[in-house]
């Protein structure tokens, strides 16, 4: 019982070590970050879609 304690205190230090260097973005950082999230949704949507009407237009 003693080991798993020690374990769970050194996993402790080094998550709390990272949230220590941790940041919240600026305006300019999350927004570029954003339209990236939104192209790679679109880009994956669009391929989706395409794929849906080649099969659609295959079982003519």
């Amino acid at each position: 019982m003693a080991d798993l304690k020690t374990v769970n205190e050194e996993i402790f230090k080094k998550y709390w070590r990272v949230l220590k260097l941790a940041r919240t973005p600026t305006r300019d950082e999350f927004n570029k970050i954003a339209i990236v999230a939104a192209m790679g949704i679109l880009i994956i949507g669009m391929i989706g879609f395409i794929v849906y009407e080649l099969m659609a237009f295959a079982t003519l």
